[in-house]
């Protein structure tokens, strides 16, 4: 029901197309960086499962993404910290 309304109100177009906006930018991106979205979903998990490891994180609000500009290509990580494991390696 609440998405009927959100969709009646225009709501859902607003998200829906930023969210095609940016699944279009990331596959460019990926397209120019010559990675594949498979290496790249691989790396951003092997990231978060080594930095899990040491600190607490919310995988909620966690992005990963990757910048071209002419010069290289950089990998960008906001990853939100909730805290610092503290047993780790005792």
């Amino acid at each position: 029901m609440l998405g009927l309304l959100q969709r009646l109100l225009g709501q859902e177009t607003q998200s829906s197309k930023k969210i095609a906006k940016e699944r279009l930018r990331l596959v460019l991106v990926h397209d120019r960086a010559d990675v594949s979205p498979h290496f790249f979903e691989a790396l951003k998990n092997d990231l978060v499962e080594v930095i899990s490891k040491y600190m607490e994180i919310d995988t909620r609000r966690l992005e990963v993404k990757l910048h071209n500009s002419p010069e290289a290509v950089a990998l960008v990580a906001n990853i939100p910290v909730l805290g610092m494991k503290k047993n780790y390696g005792s």
